[in-house]
């Protein structure tokens, strides 16, 4: 049987070989589990529970045993936001030098279409992967996703939202007393008392992720940089250093005796509805948390193949189809997602905009 390159199987195989671009919000805070993350249906399972302190009782010999009930949890079935990037491969795109290709290459049209897709393929899972990351930096400051669907005009969407919180307003929403200005004396009771939120709920608190005019704030700050002077105190720490993903830790403070890394988070990406570049994490929030206190979940892909014009049902993180028009000469990959990034507990991510 003949090798046929532009098959999805052997397209899904490829893709799987590339290189995943990094991402710090998602692939720390909203890890993905292939075993138990990856869906053969088109909904996904969102599930989490309220953190839990209960302690066990004491009990008498001849009592022999006291029953303990499980917490329960909130369980819901969702259909993930469908993500599908897609590009064209026209017959003049084959005549061109491609990019990074010797000036006089001696690459025939039929293999450079095949360096051409896979770059593409690379390319559009990149794109997805900063859609990801939106997603992500999302549901850590608004303990929501606001999913904007496009249909035939970029300027007009369906707007779906997915919120993780019952309550009117989000519980996971921390106001400080005060602008964390560079006079401002209570940045670490701030921080004190957004810890306690995750504590008394059983969650951890060990990371502040800052937006850049926030993590200034603290560095400018007053009060801060005098416990930092105390000799005979470990108050905590300065130490710039440069991490990978766009990612800058820049200090280490001591909270009632909870060291918490203060991680700067600078990065952007260009909106595809206005163009606009963005940050991920507003300049002005921080957000209170631990490393995997999300968790990342895909959906299946159902699609028509050319093949054989019958549907079938793809399972992973990426899902890649292939086209081709004969008469207009043209071939088009496509390379579709479908993730949901949701918290593995209630409330596990605290929000504060400490900035006006």
């Amino acid at each position: 049987m003949a090798f046929n390159f532009y098959d999805t199987h052997t397209l899904l195989a490829a893709v799987q070989q590339l290189t995943p671009p990094t991402t710090f919000l998602r692939d720390r805070y909203f890890p993905t589990n292939d075993a138990t993350d990856i869906f053969s249906t088109t909904d996904v399972l969102v599930e989490y529970k309220d953190g839990s302190r209960m302690i066990a009782p004491f009990v008498a010999p001849r009592k022999g045993g006291v029953t303990m009930l499980r917490k329960g949890y909130e369980v819901s079935r969702m259909e993930p936001p469908y993500i599908a990037p897609r590009r064209m491969l026209t017959i003049d795109d084959l005549k061109k030098r491609g990019f990074g290709e010797a000036l006089l290459s001696n690459l025939t049209p039929e293999q450079r279409q095949r360096t051409i897709l896979l770059n593409d393929a690379q390319e559009l899972s990149e794109m997805i992967s900063r859609r990801e990351e939106v997603m992500a930096a999302e549901v850590m400051q608004s303990n929501a996703c606001v999913m904007k669907h496009i249909a035939d005009d970029k300027d007009v969407t369906d707007d779906k939202e997915i919120k993780f919180y019952s309550e009117g307003s989000n519980p996971a929403s921390y106001t400080p007393s005060g602008n964390w200005t560079s006079e401002y004396t209570g940045i670490i009771a701030d921080l004190g008392a957004m810890a306690r939120m995750l504590t008394e709920n059983g969650l951890g608190a060990s990371e502040l992720v800052c937006g850049a005019d926030a993590a200034d704030a603290i560095l400018g700050n007053a009060q801060i940089q005098k416990l930092l002077d105390i000799r005979n105190y470990d108050a905590g720490r300065i130490d710039p250093a440069t991490l990978p993903n766009g990612v800058a830790h820049i200090a280490t403070l001591n909270v009632k005796g909870r060291m918490i890394d203060v991680l700067c988070y600078e990065e952007q990406y260009t909106d595809y509805v206005d163009g606009e570049l963005k940050p991920y994490i507003d300049p002005k929030n921080v957000v209170l948390t631990a490393p995997g206190a999300g968790r990342t979940a895909y959906g299946a892909v159902s699609q028509v193949e050319q093949s054989d014009g019958e549907f079938h049902t793809y399972t992973g993180r990426r899902i890649p189809k292939y086209l081709s028009n004969a008469e207009g000469n043209t071939r088009t990959l496509t390379l579709t997602s479908c993730p949901i990034l949701m918290p593995k507990a209630k409330n596990p991510f605290i929000v504060a905009k400490v900035l006006a």
